[in-house]
Order: structure tokens, then C-alpha cells, then sequence
């Protein structure tokens, strides 16, 4: 008869012991991926929205709300600002270039956001259907927004005021679908892109056609700009070049870094309490191997009779510690992609984003073998008193 199923027999035997050690295991293997996995993706959406932007400029405000708002779009906007005080902003010889944009309305909790095509090839979004937009009250969306909405090329809809309200209605200006992006895994799967002159027109009320062409430029607002830099000058000198006007420039990677950092104590937390949860997982695998070796003495004592060796015997309790931590870690791997689902389903529904990926990472695989290996530790310590088992003690003290 094969030792492994002997030992699964032997496991099963006592299903409450097991099922405890395992179960114990499984949480805090669970804890521990889940948290890998939501750091990475979360690390990797951040990193990647964030690309090759150095400044953002907005109205004054929270800079990390700035940042959120404008960059990542999952926050409120801090106020809009002059389009012609950015432009000059734009022009500063520290400043290679700026990508403007223009958003307050939605479709759908999707935000409607006007710019121009440096923002989508910013991030390499190409187009999958359609083209980009080139008139106003057309929009280019994202792949997310058009799998979320149904929205295809050739389709009509209007925007509703505010960032997730469905209620206030603009019913008098349609948009009109004439494209579709690619994924790109980046924030421009979760909008609606379209020229600023579209969030205008939506916006304009009858006076502006009393106005002259500078008394209209003069007027026109828009959300932020983001700006990448020629000369590392510009963090130092636009800050005091702005300070006498209603805007602010951010560092998106500063505010990024603290706002890590805030989250790391939470995170460090809750890993030091997976790993206490595994350690005494590892505890009950010691005590359960040790427990059925003190109940099974006869039973091994008479193995050994039968022609089993010590290392038989040995072997036999280190493969049972072995199932039972090798079980309670893939269960662990398991509840993590359960808990990831969960979680992404909740950010998806407030926040627009993904973090779906189930995909198994190469710190989880560290993560497994320590954690199978450690239940092996954990096994052979009681186990090793099998090999110095008196059999003749043994059996008639039982007799």
C-alpha cells in the first residue's frame, strides 16, 4: 500500500483537526497573496497612469486630490482654471509640453473629458473601431466604457452634469460615438474622450455669442494641464510664479509616495496579522503530527513489525504534514483570488478600475514553497521521535 494513501486515510480520520490546521493555514496564505496581488496591480495601474507626467497644474487645492482628480480620475476636480493663464504656463521655456483637459459631465458614471489626441497617445491607446474624434459633440471612448455601456460606433447619447450623478440630464446636445480604443490598461479605458470645445458647448449659455473673440477667449476655463518638463528648473520656479494666481502645480510622484506611504501602515498591519495567522497554522500542523503520532504509536509500532522502517514511518508523518500544508496553502491561493475578485468588483464599481487579474505572480510561488516547506519543518520535528520508537515497550504496554 502507497504511503500517500495511507497518510490522506489518516488525515481524513480526523477531519476537525484537519480541516483546523488547514483552514488556519489558508488564511493567512490567503491574506498574505491577496495583498500581493492588490499591491502589484495597484502599483502597476499607478505607475503606468503616471507615466512621463511630471506636473499637473490646476486650480489651488489638496494636491494629492489635484493628483487623484486629474491624473488617475478618481477624485473630484480642485476648481477649473484660466485656459489662457495655463497656456502661458504651457509656454515657459522650462515646460516641453502639456496636455490640456476639460471635464465636469458623465455617461453612465464614465467621464466625459475634453483634450486633444496627445492625451491618448500619451499612453499608446489605439484605435480598435472608428477613429478619433475631430468635430465637436463627437467621442472616442475607451474599450472598458464601451464593453460597460454598449455604446458602439454611430451611437448617440447626452452627458449628464457632475462626475457620477445620472440625474441633470443635457438633453439638448448630443455626442456621438466615432470610435473606440484599444485596452490599453490605462485610464483611458475608463473615459470618454472628445475636443474641449464639445465640454464648452455643452456648458455655454446664450451670452457668450454677445462676446468679442478675446472677451470669449478670456473667459474659457478648463480643468488642469499635464505637464511634462525640459529643465528640472520648472519644479522650482513655476510654484512662485503661480503663487499670485488661482493655481497650483502637483508632483504626481510625490503625492503618489506619501500616499503609499500612508497606506503602507495599514498594509503592514494586516500582513504582520497573516503572518501570525500562518505561524499558528504551522503550530497546529506541529501539534497535529505530534498528536497522531502519540495516538498511532501501536499502529506504527506494529508497521514496524510488518518490515516498515523508521524512515518508512518517518516519511509517512512528514508526507501527512506535507498534504496538509501543501492543501492548506493552494486553499490559501485560492481564497486570495476569491477576496481579489471581490475587491475588484467593489473598485471597478466606485472607481472605474480593473484590478482583475487573477494571473498567479513569482512572489506567490516563493510564497507557496516557504509556506509548504515550513509545514514540512513544522511535521518533522515530531515525526523524528519515530525513528528512536521502542517496539517492544510499545506493544506491551498497549496489551
Amino acid at each position: 500500500m502507497r504511503l500517500s494513501y495511507i497518510a490522506r486515510r489518516n488525515l481524513a480520520a480526523k477531519p476537525l483537526q484537519t480541516a483546523l490546521s488547514a483552514i488556519l493555514l489558508a488564511f493567512g496564505v490567503g491574506m498574505v497573496s491577496l495583498m500581493m496581488l492588490a499591491e502589484k496591480q495597484m502599483t502597476e495601474q499607478f505607475e503606468r497612469n503616471i507615466k512621463d507626467i511630471d506636473l499637473v497644474l490646476g486650480a489651488k487645492g489638496s494636491p494629492l486630490q489635484l493628483i487623484l482628480a486629474n491624473v488617475y480620475h478618481i477624485d473630484a476636480p480642485t476648481g477649473n482654471i484660466s485656459l489662457a493663464e495655463a497656456e502661458k504656463v504651457m509656454r515657459n521655456p522650462y515646460i516641453e509640453s502639456g496636455i490640456p483637459l476639460a471635464y465636469g459631465d458623465n455617461y453612465m458614471s464614465y467621464r466625459i473629458v475634453g483634450t486633444n489626441e496627445s492625451y491618448p497617445n500619451h499612453y499608446g491607446a489605439k484605435i480598435d473601431e472608428g477613429f478619433f474624434w475631430s468635430k465637436a459633440f463627437e467621442v472616442t471612448i475607451g474599450a472598458t466604457v464601451a464593453a460597460k455601456t454598449g455604446l458602439e460606433v454611430g451611437s448617440t447619447f447626452f452627458s449628464a452634469h457632475g462626475l457620477t450623478d445620472g440625474t441633470d440630464v443635457h438633453d439638448d446636445k448630443a455626442f456621438t460615438v466615432v470610435g473606440i480604443l484599444e485596452k490599453s490598461n490605462s485610464v483611458i479605458d475608463q473615459l470618454l474622450l472628445t475636443s474641449i470645445e464639445s465640454i464648452w458647448g455643452v456648458h455655454s449659455e446664450q451670452d457668450d455669442e454677445l462676446l468679442s473673440p478675446e472677451e470669449l477667449y478670456a473667459s474659457r476655463e478648463i480643468t488642469a494641464v499635464l505637464l511634462k518638463k525640459r529643465n528640472p528648473m520648472a519644479i522650482l520656479t513655476l510654484p512662485n510664479l503661480l503663487r499670485e494666481t488661482n493655481m497650483q502645480v502637483a508632483l504626481p510622484a510625490i503625492e503618489i509616495n506619501r500616499l503609499n506611504q500612508q497606506f503602507g501602515i495599514g498594509a503592514a498591519t494586516l500582513r504582520a496579522i497573516a503572518l501570525l495567522i500562518m505561524a499558528l497554522s504551522f503550530a497546529s500542523i506541529f501539534i497535529s503530527v505530534f498528536d497522531n503520532m502519540q495516538a498511532r504509536r501501536y499502529e506504527l509500532a506494529l508497521m514496524r513489525t510488518m518490515g516498515g522502517t523508521p524512515g518508512t514511518l518517518y516519511k509517512l508523518l512528514l508526507l501527512e504534514g506535507g498534504l496538509l500544508s501543501l492543501g492548506g496553502t493552494i486553499l490559501g491561493l485560492l481564497i486570495s483570488r476569491i477576496g481579489l475578485f471581490t475587491l475588484a468588483s467593489a473598485v471597478e464599481n466606485k472607481f472605474q478600475y480593473d484590478l482583475g487579474n487573477l494571473g498567479l505572480l513569482t512572489s506567490e510561488i516563493y510564497l507557496a514553497l516557504g509556506a509548504t516547506f515550513v509545514g514540512l519543518i513544522a511535521a518533522a520535528l515530531p515525526a523524528f521521535k519515530t525513528l528512536r520508537l521502542d517496539i517492544s515497550k510499545t506493544l506491551s504496554s498497549e496489551c
